[in-house]
């Protein structure tokens, strides 16, 4: 049965999986008869017609069998194989060696009592078999056995087995069925594609099981969505992972948007798991057939929108548009380049010093990551380290960054600079088992004490699994490197988890100092971390210091460690030495 049969079938398509199910579309399937014999075909309808059968197509000309089973698609064969010209085992080597008929089901229907004839059949793909003459009950039995397996397979083979919705697959093919829709009738269907937010987090934090749990209930409240609103020819499939796909025919951009916003307010509701609630966000992009020449091209466009939807915000939805489309053809050639960077040496450090406060003199310095691809412009780090987040490659690029900021930390140490270097490390970083050895072997390669190193993690990533985050920083703790927590006061980091976390130095985020002092609430919000931090025993250290004003309010008010343009931009390696032997230099002669 095609998909066009049932266009207006949900409930076919969603949750098609009874017993009596199965025996409607056993009756409604297509058999398909290959016979030399009129006469006999002609009395196997009759007898599956008593049994409730209805659909037949009948072949006398066996050379002309294999173009109508390619053409109308039967679910079963009936086949016999002895008949002139092309023989019933012709056919059965022609259905196996085609993708499309491959797995089609045969029953052979043969006056042949030889045990050689019956082996060479199954050899050769051979279903069932059934004796001439034919018995019509226990036609009806091996037919119905038949369809019922050919079912249970095709459920395999079509639907998702953890949400019961269609699969990929049958979401193609619903697609496929649209674009003709197109092309005959200018009917215009839109695809929803609908992504979880964070999901890899959930299932790292409360379990596949957890998981598993919520995207069949995501798979329910989709499906029920699309009950109650009465959508036009609508069908909900799994896509992948935590993707799944509504595919309907369109009621205009102005009720799609409306759509998308109330499927959104159905995923916001909480889930309840095991006496708890869960919170999980979604975003969807929104393509229609309109968008795409080919039917293949529709996902990938949804996919691109919800990609950028999940950027802007969270629980969003974007509807697909060429703009779209450049950028992230845009950000896949990034990653492309960013994928070959390690291999051709393409990156390089950048230093910024800290200077102690009151001598003025740096004391440390932040390890910033450069990228020059092809030795031509630098690309900047906010347009390439999203990417390598979400492509997993920051791990490697992080590995190299800590690897090289200790060697050449050593290099300036025996250069007679002393100094510590800070390393900025992201959550995904964090998350990474292999985090602890790779410090630890850096330290070890090349040389320089752990005391040396600074691991700088961002406020808000440090906020996910709190004891899991908590172990990490207390091993890292372990090795005898310093933590710092970096862009302090943009997250949502409680006076509870500061106690808990061993680190050392908080990094005022510099967004709080473009416009101090003037500015009366970020000189308030300033205070208020320096009197935090000092009261835990914590340094400070300012990020974003542009002018001599703001490093004397600073200074007055006994923040450590200053950082920013008014001292230095970030410097390559070779001009951080000559900038830090510099002060060396004079602090030499001065004694």
């Amino acid at each position: 049965m095609s998909i066009e049969d049932n266009v207006n079938d949900i409930s076919f398509h969603q949750h098609s999986g009874s017993a009596a199910d199965r025996v409607r579309t056993s009756m409604n399937s297509l058999i398909m008869m290959v016979d030399d014999e009129p006469i006999l075909m002609d009395l196997v309808q009759a007898y599956l017609e008593e049994w409730g059968y209805k659909q037949f197509v009948m072949c006398e000309d066996s050379s002309k069998a294999m173009d109508i089973i390619t053409s109308k698609h039967p679910d079963v064969l009936l086949l016999d194989l002895v008949m002139p010209g092309v023989s019933g085992f012709d056919i059965l080597r022609s259905l196996r060696r085609n993708e499309v008929t491959r797995f089609l089901p045969v029953i052979v229907l043969t006056s042949s009592t030889d045990s050689d004839t019956k082996l060479k059949a199954l050899e050769l793909g051979a279903t069932d078999f059934l004796a001439k003459p034919v018995d019509s009950s226990e036609l009806a039995l091996r037919l119905r056995n038949t369809l019922t397996v050919k079912a249970h397979q095709d459920r395999l083979a079509d639907y998702d087995q953890l949400t019961e919705l269609p699969n990929r697959r049958v979401f193609q093919e619903r697609i496929e069925w649209a674009m003709r829709r197109k092309n005959l009738y200018q009917e215009k269907h839109e695809l929803f594609l609908v992504g979880l937010d964070r999901f890899k987090q959930i299932n790292e934090t409360l379990g596949p099981q957890v998981g598993d749990r919520i995207l069949r209930d995501v798979a329910s409240r989709l499906y029920q969505f699309v009950v109650d609103n009465k959508i036009e020819q609508a069908l909900v499939a799994r896509i992948g992972g935590d993707e799944f796909g509504i595919l309907f025919h369109n009621s205009g951009t102005v009720a799609s948007m409306t759509l998308a916003s109330k499927i959104l307010q159905q995923i916001d509701q909480p889930f309840h798991i095991d006496g708890g609630e869960v919170f999980v966000n979604a975003s969807i992009g929104i393509a229609s057939t309109n968008d795409v020449k080919k039917p293949l091209e529709l996902i990938p466009k949804a996919s691109v929108a919800e990609k950028h939807a999940k950027k802007v915000y969270k629980s969003s939805y974007q509807l697909y548009s060429s703009s779209i489309d450049a950028e992230a053809a845009e950000l896949f050639r990034i990653e492309t380049e960013l994928r070959r960077a390690l291999d051709f040496n393409e990156f390089e450090l950048f230093y910024q010093p800290k200077m102690d406060a009151k001598s003025r003199t740096p004391v440390g310095m932040e390890a910033l990551i450069r990228w020059r691809p092809g030795g031509g412009a630098f690309v900047p780090p906010d347009k390439f380290i999203p990417i390598a987040e979400s492509t997993g490659l920051i791990v490697a690029i992080g590995e190299w960054v800590l690897r090289q900021a200790c060697l050449q930390t050593k290099v300036l140490e025996v250069q007679g600079v002393e100094t510590k270097v800070s390393v900025n490390v992201s959550a995904y970083q964090v998350s990474d088992r292999n985090l602890i050895p790779v410090i630890s072997q850096a330290l070890k390669d090349s040389g320089l004490a752990p005391d040396k190193l600074v691991i700088e993690i961002t406020e808000s990533s440090m906020m996910g699994d709190l004891d899991k985050t908590l172990r990490v920083l207390n091993n890292i703790r372990n090795l005898g490197v310093s933590l710092s927590i970096d862009d302090f006061g943009t997250g949502y980091s409680s006076l509870s988890y500061l106690k808990r976390f061993p680190i050392s130095e908080l990094k005022i985020d510099q967004s709080f100092l473009r416009e101090f002092p003037g500015n009366e609430e970020d000189t308030a919000i300033i205070h208020a971390i320096l009197a935090l931090a000092h009261a835990l025993g914590l340094s400070v250290t300012a990020e974003g210091v542009e002018h001599a004003e703001q490093a004397d309010y600073l200074t007055e008010r006994d923040c450590e460690l200053l950082q920013g343009y008014h001292f230095s931009k970030p410097l390559a390696f070779k001009d951080y030495c000559d900038f830090a032997m510099g002060f060396s230099e004079k602090t030499r002669k001065q004694s």
